[in-house]
């Protein structure tokens, strides 16, 4: 019997594409090429399941031309680069890679936080500029964090990641708003108090968002919630590009409606908004918050396996959805 088909559609680790082959015969994008929808479809006919990143978008134009594909596997815990809906429609199978990158993503949200605070980014440019030339009492002054008050924004794996970090780490004071209260045993550990979001931006020091991508997260914070914010208060988007309104954000920033943010995700990435590349109270990361060597290894093998799984008739591991023929 002739093995499934799969489509590898960004680079990934060689041993990764290893397992895949013990399994399956695959096309892997070994040169990491950045493929139209067009190329996409065309190198989707005749495979059963696709290797995903979260910059390969699976739509109603994707699936509708690739009669044969069963299952798409995403290497992320976010998955707003699928048509989840039109997956449904089309019998495809839809999974990602949650828990294996909730630790690392959760310290590295914590470590934007704390740069973002402290303005480590504005002070290394300074002293790369050989702008150094003495000491000042109010030289790159920023915030404290231990002690202030934590605001999250989602409060699942990786924002009570955040927040255990915070409380038990900084004895910070973590009050938290989601779509769904956490039971009181969770609150009791994380020492974490559900507020109002209105409440959550008046209240809040220094405010991280963790919340998933949807439309109707479609700019959460933008001008208006911006203007509701402390002046001395910091902001973190750790969660999904569009969750902030950018060019909201940038003008915040320049106009000091907001004392710093850090960002990890942005609208439209790779593109970043060319305001926020001119104001120097922001820090800037190119969405790596999972990015270590072994959560890295974690998600793919975790992608890889659901593949495996899913197409020898034992079921996905981690489904998002489970589609209707």
């Amino acid at each position: 019997m002739s093995k499934p088909h799969v489509l590898v559609t960004r680079a990934v680790f060689p041993e990764t594409i290893e397992k895949l082959k013990q399994h399956f015969e695959v096309e892997a994008n070994t040169d990491d090429a950045d493929w139209s929808s067009e190329e996409l479809i065309r190198r989707l006919q005749g495979k059963q399941g696709a290797f995903t990143t979260g910059s390969v978008k699976i739509d109603e134009a994707v699936l509708a031309a690739c009669p044969d594909l069963k299952i798409c596997a995403n290497m992320a815990v976010g998955y707003n680069n699928f048509d989840v809906d039109a997956m449904v429609r089309h019998g495809v199978m839809a999974t990602n890679a949650p828990d294996v990158l909730t630790e690392t993503t959760a310290d590295f949200g914590f470590a934007l936080m704390m740069a973002t605070a402290r303005r480590i980014t504005e002070s290394e440019h300074f002293l790369r500029r050989g702008e150094w030339k003495k000491w000042r009492y109010d030289m790159f002054a920023g915030a404290d964090v231990h002690g202030s008050t934590l605001g999250i924004l989602g409060m699942g794996r990786i924002g009570q990641g955040i927040a255990r970090r915070g409380a038990l780490g900084f004895g910070m004071d973590v009050i938290y708003h989601n779509r769904s209260r956490l039971d009181a045993s969770i609150e009791s550990e994380l020492k974490a108090t559900y507020v109002s979001k209105e409440e959550l931006l008046k209240r809040a020091d220094h405010l991280v968002l963790v919340l998933p991508y949807s439309p109707a997260a479609h700019h959460a914070i933008g001008a208006a919630e911006l203007a509701q914010m402390k002046p001395t208060a910091t902001l973190v988007n750790l969660a999904r590009g569009g969750i902030v309104d950018d060019a909201a954000l940038a003008e915040a920033l320049r106009n000091r409606t907001i004392a710093a943010a850090g960002l990890d995700v942005f609208e439209g990435e790779p593109s970043v908004h060319p305001a926020l590349l001119t104001v120097p109270n922001v820090v800037l990361t190119p969405h790596i918050a999972s990015a270590t060597i072994p959560t890295r290894r974690a998600m793919a093998d975790l992608a890889a396996d659901n593949l495996i799984s899913f197409l020898s008739g034992k079921g996905p591991l981690t489904p998002i959805v489970s589609p209707k023929k």
